[in-house]
Formats: C-alpha cells, sequence, structure tokens
C-alpha cells in the first residue's frame, strides 16, 4: 500500500480521545493529539533469530515468565496474551494491577506429558491450573524497573477449574455456573474498571456439539481433557468480565457464543454501552453488542455484521429466520455461528482484534488471514458507523490489503493506540508457517509501528521481532505511554520435543522455553509520549 493511501485509510482529523485506565475501578478520557516527532525510528530488518529483538530507542525487561510464583499457591500461567494495566490511582503510571490472559498449554512442557493417549487425569489438573488470568500487583521501582509485588493479596489466578456464574436468566446446557475460564485470547476493559477476557478457540478441551446435529465432535487440536471431565461445550466460548480487586468472575451469555478475540467497549453519552467482538475462525463474522440501560452487559441486542448491505442484523429469536430452527434466545447465542449465518452475516477472514482509533473515531479490525480462500497475509478492515453514532444500525466500510512482502509484514493481529493516536500492531503467522512459502521474507512474527504525522507518517516501521515460533501479543501501555506491556507467547511451539525445543527463549543455553511478559521503554516511548495535551 502507498504511504498516502495508508494515511487516507487511517484518517487524520481533530485532536481526539482515548479511553484509558484512570485508576482501579474506572476510566477516563485521556486527549489525543497527533504531533510530528523529530525522533527517527530505523526499522529492524526481518529475522529468524532466537530472541526479542527491539529497534534502537527500545529496551525490554522481562516482568514475569510461566511458572513464576505469584502468591504462596499460585503460580504465573502458560502462554500469556492479552493483558490490561489497571492503575491504583488516577494519573499514575507507575503502580497498578496488571492482568494477563492465559490463553492454552502445550502438554510437552506443562505437564511433561508426551502424548495425548498417555495423558492423565493428574496432568489435566495441572493443565487447568495453566490456563485463565493472572492477577498481578506491579509497580516501577525508583531505578525504572517494573516488578510484581511478592505476595501481595492481589496477586491470584482465575483459572480452568475456577467456578464462574452465567449472567442470564436460564440455564446454559442445565447449569447456572461454569467450570472455569479457558482458551482466553485477548480481552478488552470495561468503563467501570472490569476486564473482559475473552474465550478464543474453546473446543480444544471440552470438545464441541455440531450446531445441526448435536452431534459430538472434537478439536484437531484436542487437549484430551473432555476424557476425565464432563464439562458441557456449551459453557464455554463466551466473554467473561472479572473484577481486579477480587477475582469475582461472570461470564456474560447476551455477548454470545463463539470464538472471541476480544471485547471492545464504547460508552454512549447516554450510558450505555457498545460493545464490539469477532470470532476468530476463517468465514466467521463481526458483531456489536447495544445495551438498552446504561452500563449493562446483559440488557440489550446482538448484532452481526453485514458488509454487502452495511447493515447490523440484529441475532433476534423473534426474527422468522430463527423462530423454527432456535428454541428461544438462549439458543440462538449458544448456536450464535449459525444463527448470524441464517440472519445474513458476512463471512470474514479471521477478525481478531478490534480498537476504535482516538483520532477519527473509525472501527479498525483485524482481519488476519484465510488460508483456504488464499489470503495469506490478513488485512484490515475500517468499519464507518452512520453519522459517527456508535448505536447506529448502518455503516460503511473499507479494506485494504496491507501484508505482504512490499509492507514487510502480514497477519495483523493485536493492535492498540499509544497516547498520540499512533497505531500499534502485532503479527500472527502461525508457527509452523513461519519464514517458508509466502512468509520466507517476513521473518519471525513482530511488532509494528504505524506513525500519524511526521517524515515517517504512514510507512509501517517493524519495532520488535519475537523468538523462534513465538508470538507476541497483547500490547498495552501505561497511561503516560512510557511503558508497553507486551506477552511473548508460545516461543518454541513447534519444537520437535521437550528434549529438544526449537527456542531456548528467554534463558538461553539448552533451557526450556517460557512465555513471558516483558515491559518495553526507552527513549523512542519518552519521545512519541512527549509533550502530550
Amino acid at each position: 500500500m502507498q504511504r498516502r493511501t495508508f494515511l487516507e485509510f487511517l484518517g487524520k482529523g481533530a485532536a481526539g480521545y482515548l479511553l484509558v485506565p484512570g485508576m482501579l475501578g474506572g476510566c477516563r478520557q485521556q486527549a489525543v493529539n497527533p504531533a510530528a516527532s523529530a525522533y527517527r525510528i530505523k526499522p529492524l530488518m526481518p529475522s529468524v533469530a532466537d530472541e526479542l529483538q527491539l529497534a534502537e530507542g527500545l529496551s525490554s525487561q522481562m516482568l514475569i515468565r510461566w511458572g513464576d510464583p505469584i502468591n504462596a499457591t499460585e503460580k504465573f500461567g502458560f502462554n500469556n496474551d492479552f493483558t490490561c494495566f489497571l492503575p491504583l490511582e488516577a494519573n499514575n503510571s507507575e503502580e497498578g494491577i496488571l492482568w494477563v490472559n492465559h490463553e492454552y498449554v502445550d502438554a510437552r512442557f506443562v505437564s511433561n506429558c508426551p502424548s495425548l493417549e498417555s495423558k492423565t487425569a493428574e496432568q489435566v489438573h495441572e493443565e487447568q491450573l495453566a490456563v485463565g488470568g493472572s492477577l498481578l500487583r506491579v509497580k516501577k521501582t525508583a531505578e525504572g524497573y517494573w516488578e510484581v509485588a511478592p505476595n501481595h493479596p492481589l496477586n491470584r489466578r482465575v483459572h480452568g477449574l475456577t467456578e464462574i456464574p452465567f449472567n442470564w436468566p436460564e440455564p446454559i446446557a442445565g447449569s447456572r455456573k461454569a467450570i472455569g475460564t479457558l482458551a482466553n485470547c485477548s480481552g478488552g476493559l470495561t468503563p467501570w474498571g472490569t476486564i473482559l477476557t475473552c474465550e478464543e478457540n474453546y473446543d480444544q478441551f471440552y470438545g464441541e456439539h455440531d450446531p445441526l446435529t448435536g452431534a459430538f465432535k472434537l478439536s484437531g487440536d484436542d487437549q484430551g481433557w473432555h476424557r476425565y471431565h464432563d464439562f458441557p461445550p456449551e459453557h464455554y466460548g463466551w466473554v467473561v468480565e472479572v473484577d481486579p480487586r477480587t477475582g469475582e468472575s461472570v461470564k456474560h451469555v447476551a455477548l454470545g457464543r463463539c470464538a472471541h478475540e476480544c471485547a471492545t467497549v464504547h460508552q454512549l453519552s447516554d450510558g450505555r454501552l457498545v460493545v464490539y467482538t469477532g470470532d476468530d475462525a476463517n468465514d466467521e463474522h463481526l458483531y456489536k453488542f447495544i445495551s438498552s440501560v446504561p452500563g449493562s452487559l446483559s440488557e440489550g441486542t446482538l448484532y452481526a455484521a453485514n458488509l454487502e448491505t452495511g447493515i447490523w442484523e440484529a441475532v433476534e429469536h423473534s426474527r422468522p429466520e430463527l423462530r423454527e430452527e432456535f428454541a428461544d434466545q438462549t439458543d440462538v447465542l449458544v448456536r450464535l455461528r449459525l444463527s448470524a449465518k441464517r440472519v445474513g452475516a458476512t463471512p470474514l477472514d479471521r477478525p481478531e482484534d478490534i480498537e476504535i482509533d482516538p483520532l477519527t473515531g473509525h472501527v479498525l479490525v483485524a482481519l488476519t488471514n484465510n488460508y483456504p480462500k488464499g489470503n495469506y497475509y490478513g488485512s484490515i478492515l475500517k468499519i464507518i458507523e452512520e453519522n459517527g453514532d456508535y448505536a447506529a444500525l448502518r455503516f460503511s466500510h473499507e479494506t485494504y490489503l496491507t501484508g505482504g512482502e512490499q509492507t514487510g509484514f502480514a497477519c495483523p493481529d493485536n493492535m492498540a493506540f499509544d497516547p498520540r493516536g499512533n497505531l500499534w500492531f502485532t503479527s500472527d503467522i502461525s508457527g509452523n508457517k513461519l519464514n517458508s512459502g509466502p512468509y520466507a521474507a517476513l521473518g519471525n512474527n513482530g511488532l509494528y509501528i504505524v506513525l500519524r504525522e511526521g517524515e515517517q507518517a504512514g510507512q509501517v516501521l517493524q519495532v520488535a521481532s519475537g523468538p523462534v515460533h513465538a508470538e507476541l501479543t497483547g500490547p498495552w501501555f501505561s497511561p503516560d505511554g512510557r511503558s508497553l506491556f507486551l506477552s511473548v507467547q508460545h516461543p518454541g511451539e513447534y519444537s520437535e520435543s521437550a528434549e529438544n525445543p526449537s527456542s531456548h527463549w528467554p534463558d538461553g543455553g539448552n533451557s526450556m522455553p517460557k512465555p513471558a511478559v516483558v515491559v518495553l521503554s526507552g527513549p523512542l516511548l519518552d519521545e512519541l509520549s512527549a509533550s502530550m495535551a
């Protein structure tokens, strides 16, 4: 894509506002004023090295890794993904609570299980404790280093055995609560300062029921947990709200059941909520929930996007297309993928992260790829709500192919806007496809920035490269923009065996690879954050 075209795609408007955590228990609007910087970024070249490489002006600090203790009885989970930093006090960028998702396990590393057939109930139990999420009390020391406060009362885990109720008037698969949260990919933040963590590829754990026949089926990446637990598949695939102060959690049925990647919340002027979420699978859909009362994640209507007509289609049992095939609204939401197709939702190329541009108000959706359809590089979809109203039921959209050798990246995934409105995003090339085929010249997965102003505006600049087979995920800025929390997920995922790993990050030598959270800082972030309004 040409630089000018990309700038037009992003839009360059007047100063906007970014919703950021103001303090634990609430958010605030922060003014966003794009401004040119004299700092020139020297981007990285593609790399296949087994290390976290950073552009000049950035440095990284290890915050926590898989297996590190967080209190007397619990450890940091595996395959960390989404992160969210919540200050303890307004405008405090150096002390707070960090939430971290834990998506799935690699049994060879987590439970020392070399094959699915040999997995025991005890090993499954160990794996159940490794997914979900971690709450960490973090602070920045006088020397400028971030640390997790050891054994702090706020340090706790939510995991695959935590009992979590459903926020819905009817039971789900015969129960009003689920055992555990799992497949936690990306997420979101509510205006009142709670975490939304999203259950994505839930079928890997307890299987799934065919939406048409009801027959039980297993995922190609089955973890085998169903052999020891008969937890209903319908208890997973939800958006889960977590209170960072207590760990208390609830699953929100009104947002529907699918492979949720994220849940991005916008609060309307009357207090009602709009929540955008995508279903991260080939030919699945983009959704928007609009609450009918202020501050509710249970009362309202879920819509699916029809890009051909530019209409948000209501996914409601009262519709003729759904009345005969679905028993009630609960059934509609449980079998969301099928009900969305019945109302005419447009199949998309793995809708992953969703962010609202603070400068233009447009809704950006990362469409990662669609291998069966020959879309190897992915795209970014821009949704423009009618009259700039997030509660509108009509929209327009634009799609641009942004990946490829020419632009130096492929498969956009997680996105974040810094306090100056610059766009940051990570890539998600599958580990078994890295550095081969259409991705041969692109190197390992990375972190990229697109500046809004200055000499390099509109260029896609790589500022980090991950270790072998790893994916960089969950970028989240401190309110002042000077610290960037970042997950390094699944290094060495496609290792031949636990004894012969393809990655030894982060400890090097002959060590076992470990997912971890790092914090990026340095002159580059200092400069981009300077003179903020």
